[in-house]
């Protein structure tokens, strides 16, 4: 049953949305008890970290349906441990302050860049590291895993950077209430197309090899690719659709602690000049 392309689909969709829901509420929660309550979500969830790490070594040279499965979920113990510690501001970059609004385009790139450099390299060296250890093996899927979550985030930073038309800022903790000064409200930027048609491509790709792959373990692990992929391009489209996907997080988060609360963030509206 788990070689079943509908059920590969409905595992990524749900771990995708359950993952991310589990760890916005963490925040939430930690928020509204303090910065001290941040810093004790990073060191409680290191069991998180050690299991994707030990899991993603176990699973290499398995390329059974459960190794793929396992695997898959590895790299997502693993990015979600990092999403927690740059959510919680404990692993962000060396900027925390507002972008002013008199910087120029260059200034604000490297403001914005010094905001989530140290995550931005974790992440990089995360991967590098994956990539290394993946090569030979039997089963690379966490490393594909982790790869194409790495590459749909950049994208999305940048889209956010150059200037989207709809920008969720609901869910970010307080850790991070300078970074939305460095995001750009914008009709569109010529970033965007290019984005969506490489992961329109990514996920044509997948789909092809899990039609072609003959063994039951490779074609599993290449449809759950395929949803996560489609998922990441869905993301995208949520940046200049108007549709409300916060409300498939909304229902589960605590309410913020009203000595939190804090007026929206003041997003630049300049015009986008694309790249």
């Amino acid at each position: 049953m788990l070689a079943n392309p509908w059920i590969a689909a409905l595992s990524a969709l749900f771990l995708w949305w359950f993952s991310t829901g589990i760890l916005l509420w963490r925040v939430r929660q930690a928020d509204n008890a303090g910065r001290e309550a941040h810093l004790w979500s990073v060191l409680l969830g290191l069991p998180l970290l050690f299991a994707g790490v030990l899991g993603f070594l176990h699973t290499r040279g398995d390329a059974s349906l459960t190794g793929i499965y396992g695997a898959f979920l590895s790299a997502l113990a693993i990015w979600g441990w990092i999403e927690l510690a740059f959510l919680s501001g404990v692993i962000t970059g060396p900027n925390r302050s507002p972008c002013p609004r008199h910087a120029t385009p260059m200034q604000r790139f490297l403001r914005a860049t010094g905001t989530i450099l140290w995550h931005e390299c974790l992440l990089i060296a995360t991967l590098a590291i994956m990539a290394m250890q993946a090569q030979g093996a039997a089963n690379r899927f966490a490393f594909y895993t982790f790869m194409v979550l790495f590459f749909a985030r950049i994208s999305a930073k940048l889209n956010l950077f150059f200037g989207v038309p709809h920008i969720n800022t609901e869910f970010l903790p307080t850790t991070l209430a300078h970074l939305p000064s460095h995001f750009r409200h914008a009709r569109m930027n010529a970033l965007f197309p290019l984005s969506i048609t490489a992961l329109t491509f990514a996920t044509a790709c997948w789909v092809e090899r899990a039609v072609t792959a003959t063994d039951p373990g490779q074609s599993t692990g290449f449809w759950l690719l395929t949803a996560l992929t489609a998922l990441a391009a869905l993301e995208h489209w949520f940046m200049v659709l108007p549709l409300p996907d916060q409300k498939l997080w909304r229902w589960m988060m605590p309410a913020p602690a009203p000595s939190l609360a804090t007026p929206q963030p003041d997003l630049r509206k300049e015009p986008t000049h694309g790249l």
